[in-house]
């Protein structure tokens, strides 16, 4: 009996789709126990050059494959005439011929794809040839007086074995182009990655070719693209004979050309589809990676998406690296910008961090250890979160590119803040689905509690502005406000991570090269044994953390570690290795051998990993637009407080000592070693903060005190605690009006965490002003409230009284009558309309609470509260009126920062003037008004 498997190629089968191309078949030996017969046919396949005439194979199986079903004189009448028809010649050039004979299956002259083709085809057949045995033999007993059903059933197994032999076709042929190939990414790491993905995927269904492309000359490209590609290198498992060979095959593979022109990328179109042609070969799709500055990326999506998109059924993916944006508003400009070239699902942007092994370990080591971790991944059990990156190196030679980035842009808002999403974010039931985490990250992005000025510290080391000098081209006397080091604290505003301090941090110029992630975990244990009896695995005593070290440090790889005293985790065997003992060394305060510590079986560059990723269409490793756009959110109101701020100097390396050190308190934080400062320079020592302490006077003919920012903001806290608590002794309640805006969260936070002696089950909260905007809006004064001091103090929700500028789904509506509500509320609850304390503060244009100058509401008349207009968004606002304020037993202002320096000198000399400065109108006709300046503002 003999069975014709060019029954697979059917009429439908084009050349691209044929399954041998360039095979010399002679050569093979396939595996044992079964033969394959051949048959010579010639067949027209058209007239082209090269393709007058085709040779065409037959498989046969022989009678005795199929032994089970052809016993008894049951021969070739069981199977249809379709099955022996010759098929249309499938190929556009010549195939050869198979020859199988027992041996050990080995594959000659074939390429890559075409040798596990091969394989994978006779391996079907043969597994085939069992399984029909088999149920051969089953079915043998049942068919027996039932000759007709033999014709169904040996149809639809080899309508089967058909179906099955087809889906292991080629895949297809991918082609990848790296824009910009010969810079120093490509140089150092892309093409080893290209190269990577060839070895991990060659002979898996697909081919490749590789395109690097950039503006480099044809001549000069092919010289660098011949040199880097002898320099690549195999993984220690591959011997070096046929790593040479695997790298003989990719240099084959690979060409550079000359790409500017949308003529030149329709070019390049071209060729790739002449290749396939000329090869037989189905497009799968291509991979366009840009390793060039983000200003040509406009110009290279329109080319690339006018003459350059694979055919219908191909996929395209476009490989996009940072910078995304240098802010908010630039961020989102490119990303609209790329969104009218290529679809969200078309665009990857990297972040190589998330392809750290140890980073990309964070997900499935969760997943992983989901039963050990449940309970412990919580506020009530982690103490704090650190997310480090150190550098020995300095910015020189990228002066230019730091002068516009800084370290918070080039590390913090991307790296460091993706990694803290991978710890902060809720774990989806299914960790392999792109889907789910993409949509639990931005749910932590979203989570993220507003960062204000006192959230950061700032160092620069020393020789850096005399660098930027030197490559800028600068005057001597350019000194550089751009921070390289940065430590910034953020916390989350959800259930599971409430009130947990998240540091991170980064800089260059340091004392070592490491980075990590770090769990550490509560301690509330009491070991009554002394600490030399307390053993790693079983004493609660020892510090308990899980340590994520991507790599570099004492260590010196990448590992996960797991203090001993918490649980033994789980990790792929296949992929990650116990580390061996290394006596002596020390991390985070522990002895090595205090851990369960795990290294990757085979390290792997982040880049090796993230052009894997893209290959195989991994979305869940890269930064979508929405979460792009959501970390510039975040991050945007810092980079711009800090803009004008003057980072520490540090010398750098080892001598940095503690000068860079830092601690936390509440949500400010601070330098541990205070530097000298001094308000005049002069000869002799510079003054420190402490020598100036509080100095009182007269401002406008009313009391002012004026220090430094902390000691300011300890004593009006001070003050408004010794108000309420004499409000509470007089009255039973204290009735506080708040400003909105960034000058008071200081107050609010130093009222959370240091005043304990506080009333705040006698205090009624009030808003001064607010923005018509809905309250759970970041920009909501109300918002900025509860994030910096209600959530942390214990007032009566009764006790909280915000303005009503959301009614109806509608804001500040004139018919809604929010503002006569709020009126009404005072008058019912606040004695004669007269706050206790009313806390204010004063703009650069002279403006206080929500009335702005040249604007008759609210200065004078008897409305409480009213609707004005602010020149800057959101223009709508709700604010007290400048009559009620007057009405206050107290009215506290508060001016901070160099920037209030100039409108401080104004108002001092302005008289009553409020329609022109409002702040002047200020005078509580029976109370007192008290000015609360730091130096800065005072003194300049």
């Amino acid at each position: 009996m003999i069975f014709s498997l060019n029954s697979c190629f059917t009429p439908t089968h084009s050349s691209r789709n044929s399954k041998l191309p360039g095979c010399d078949l002679k050569k093979t030996s396939l595996l044992p126990a079964w033969q394959i017969e051949r048959r010579d046919q010639r067949c027209q396949c058209g007239t082209g050059k090269g393709n007058s005439a085709a040779a065409a194979t037959d498989f046969y199986l022989p009678r005795s494959f199929l032994s089970p079903l052809s016993a008894g004189n049951r021969g070739p009448e069981l199977f249809p005439p379709v099955l022996y028809q010759k098929p249309p010649c499938p190929w556009s050039a010549r195939t050869r011929w198979v020859h199988a004979r027992a041996g050990q299956a080995r594959l000659q002259g074939c390429s890559p794809e075409t040798k596990t083709g091969t394989l994978i085809l006779i391996q079907t057949l043969w597994l085939a040839r069992s399984a029909l045995t088999a149920l051969g033999m089953l079915a043998e007993l049942y068919f027996k007086r039932r000759p007709g059903w033999w014709k169904m059933l040996a149809v639809a197994m080899y309508m089967a074995l058909l179906a099955c032999l087809q889906a292991q076709e080629l895949q297809g042929h991918v082609s990848i182009i790296l824009l910009g190939a010969t810079g120093d990414l490509a140089k150092k790491y892309l093409w080893q990655g290209l190269f990577q993905l060839y070895l991990d995927e060659v002979g898996k269904g697909y081919s490749f070719s590789f395109h690097g492309a950039a503006l480099t000359s044809t001549k000069q490209g092919q010289e660098f693209i011949a040199k880097v590609l002898e320099s690549l290198s195999c993984p220690e498992d591959v011997a070096p004979g046929h790593c040479a060979e695997l790298r003989g095959q990719f240099q084959q593979l690979s060409q550079y050309r000359h790409l500017r022109t949308s003529e030149d990328y329709m070019a390049l179109s071209k060729d790739i589809e002449a290749q396939l042609q000329h090869r037989g070969l189905r497009e799968a799709g291509r991979i366009f990676y840009f390793s060039v500055p983000p200003f040509a990326y406009a110009d290279i999506a329109r080319n690339i998406n006018s003459s350059c998109r694979p055919g219908p059924g191909a996929w395209l993916r476009v490989v996009l690296e940072k910078p995304f944006g240098h802010d908010r508003l630039s961020a989102q400009q490119l990303a609209t910008e790329l969104g009218s070239f290529f679809q969200e699902k078309e665009m990857y942007r990297v972040d190589h961090y998330l392809g750290k092994q140890a980073v990309a370990q964070i997900l499935p080591f969760r997943d992983q250890n989901r039963k050990a971790l449940d309970g412990l991944w919580n506020r009530h059990h982690v103490e704090r979160v650190e997310i480090i990156m150190k550098e020995t190196v300095d910015a020189e030679g990228r002066t230019s590119f730091y002068e516009e980035y800084g370290v918070i842009r080039d590390v913090l808002q991307n790296h460091l803040t993706e990694v803290l999403t991978l710890v902060a974010m809720e774990l989806p039931h299914d960790v392999s689905s792109s889907e789910a985490v993409l949509r639990h990250k931005l749910q932590a992005f979203r989570a993220l509690r507003g960062l204000q000025k006192g959230s950061a510290v700032l160092g620069q080391y020393q020789a850096y502005s005399e660098q930027v000098r030197r490559e800028q081209r600068k005057p001597d006397g350019f000194h550089s406000l751009t921070p390289t080091f940065a430590g910034i604290l953020v916390h989350m505003d959800n259930l599971r991570w409430e009130g947990i301090p998240f540091l991170l941090m980064s800089g260059k110029a340091l004392d070592e090269r490491v980075g990590y992630v770090r769990i550490l975990f509560r301690n509330q244990a009491y070991c009554a044994q002394n600490e030399k009896r307390w053993v790693a695995d079983q004493s609660q005593c020892l510090p308990r953390q899980i340590i994520f070290y991507i790599g570099h440090g004492e260590l010196g790889s990448p590992a996960v570690l797991v203090s001993q005293n918490l649980f033994r985790p789980s990790l792929p065997s296949k992929s990650w290795k116990e580390v061996e003992g290394r006596p002596g060394l020390h991390l985070f305060g522990r002895p090595l051998s205090d851990y369960y510590a795990y290294s990757p079986v085979r390290e792997q560059d982040a880049y090796s990993v993230l052009i894997s990723h893209i290959f195989h269409g991994r979305k869940d490793s890269f930064i979508t637009t929405e979460n792009l756009l959501a970390s510039w959110v975040f991050w945007t109101p810092l980079l711009d407080s800090l803009a004008h701020e003057v980072p520490r100097l540090y010398p750098g390396g080892t001598e940095n000592g503690h000068l860079l050190d830092f601690e936390f308190s509440g949500t400010q934080l601070r330098f541990s070693q205070q530097q000298l400062e001094q308000l005049v320079p002069g000869p002799g020592s510079a003054p420190k903060p402490s020598d100036f302490q509080v100095l009182q006077a007269k401002y406008r003919e009313s009391p002012l005190i004026s220090a430094w920012p902390e000691e300011l903001i300890a004593k009006l806290a001070e003050d408004i605690e010794a108000t309420a608590v004499r409000a509470v002794q007089r009255f039973g309640e204290f009735h506080l009006a708040l400003s909105g805006g960034s000058s008071p969260v200081p107050l609010f936070e130093q009222l959370a965490t240091r005043h304990y002696g506080f009333p705040w089950a006698h205090t009624h909260l009030w808003l001064v002003d607010e923005r018509c905007v809905p309250l759970r809006d970041p920009e909501s004064n109300f918002q900025g409230l509860q994030a910096h001091l209600l959530q942390h103090v214990r007032v009566p929700h009764y006790n909280v009284h915000p303005m009503p500028v959301h009614l109806h789904q509608r804001l500040c509506a004139e018919e809604d009558r929010g503002a006569q509500m709020y009126a009404s509320e005072i008058s019912a609850l606040v004695t004669n309309s007269s706050f206790d304390l009313v806390l204010l503060g004063m703009g650069m244009d002279g403006h206080t609470a929500s009335l702005f100058p040249q604007s008759p509401a609210g200065l004078e008349g008897t409305q409480l509260v009213v609707l004005t207009r602010s020149p800057s968004k959101p223009h709508e606002r709700m604010s007290l009126s400048l009559p009620l304020i007057n009405r206050a037993r107290k009215v506290a202002v508060l001016v901070m920062g160099r920037m209030k320096r100039e409108i401080t000198m104004l108002v001092s000399r302005v008289g009553h003037e409020p329609k022109k400065w409002p702040i002047s109108g200020v005078l509580p006709s029976s109370g007192q008004l008290v000015w609360y300046m730091d130096y800065e503002a005072f003194l300049g």
